[in-house]
C-alpha cells in the first residue's frame, strides 16, 4: 500500500510561517545558510534549492550561478519571488511550487543541489533524496544544513534530555546524521565527504554528500 502524505496539512502550516518567518530565523540559520551556498557555488554554476522557502539564502549565492528554487509552499515562495525583484537576485533563475519527492528536471541537470533546514520536514526524506541524486551531475553535491541529532557519544544523551524543551520550539533531535550516511550507502557513487558543526555552537550541521565524478 502506497504511504499517503498530508502534503496539503503542510502548506498550511507554511501559508502560517511565510509572514513572520524571516523575523524568526533569519540571524539564527545565517552561517549555515551562507555556508550550504558556498559549498554548491564551488561544485559548478547551476544549483538547484530544495525547499527555498522565503529565499533567506538565496542572496548568499555568488553572482555568476544560475540558481533555482522549489517549495511546497505557494505563500513562502512569494516571498522569495519579492527578495529576488527587491534585491535584484540576477543569479536566481525559477522559483516554482514543486514537490521535493517529484522533481520536474531532467536526470543530471545541476552541479549541486542545496537543501537548507528542510530535510527533517520532508515526510519520505529517502525519497527526496533519490530524487535529488538523479538530478545532480556526477562530480556534484547534495549540501544539506540542518539540525540532526548525534548518534553516540555525551551529545548524544545530552540532546536526549533536552528533547523535550526543543520540541517546544519546533526541532527535533529524532533525525540522526547516520540516516544520511545510510541513504548514502545505497549508491556506490555517492559519499558523506563533510559533517561539519556551524553556528550556534554546533546546534546545526552542514552535511555535504558528493556523487562521484564518472
Amino acid at each position: 500500500m502506497a504511504v499517503q502524505y498530508d502534503l496539503e496539512g503542510q502548506k498550511r502550516a507554511y501559508a502560517k510561517w511565510a509572514p513572520i518567518y524571516d523575523k524568526v530565523y533569519v540571524k539564527l540559520l545565517a552561517d549555515a545558510q551562507r555556508k550550504a551556498a558556498t559549498a554548491a557555488a564551488a561544485c559548478g554554476p547551476r544549483i538547484l534549492e530544495v525547499g527555498v522557502g522565503t529565499g533567506l539564502v538565496l542572496p548568499y549565492y555568488p553572482k555568476g550561478t544560475q540558481v533555482t528554487g522549489i517549495d511546497l509552499s505557494f505563500h513562502m515562495l512569494q516571498k522569495a519571488v519579492d527578495k529576488k525583484v527587491e534585491r535584484s537576485l540576477s543569479q536566481v533563475g525559477l522559483l516554482a511550487a514543486m514537490d521535493a519527492c517529484n522533481l520536474g528536471f531532467a536526470d543530471e541537470s545541476f552541479n549541486a543541489v542545496t537543501v537548507p533546514f528542510v530535510i527533517t520536514l520532508v515526510p519520505d526524506p529517502e525519497g527526496a533524496l533519490d530524487e535529488m541524486y538523479r538530478v545532480l551531475k556526477p562530480g556534484g553535491e547534495i549540501v544539506i544544513a540542518s539540525k540532526l541529532g548525534a548518534d553516540e557519544g555525551a551529545t548524544m544523551h545530552i540532546e536526549a534530555a533536552l528533547a523535550p524543551l526543543v520540541k517546544k520550539v519546533g526541532w527535533s533531535i529524532a533525525f540522526k546524521a547516520s540516516r544520511l550516511r545510510n541513504w548514502a550507502a545505497r549508491y556506490p557513487d555517492m559519499e558523506v565527504i563533510e559533517i561539519s558543526p556551524v553556528f550556534p555552537v554546533g546546534f546545526f550541521k552542514l552535511v555535504r554528500i558528493k556523487k562521484r565524478a564518472r
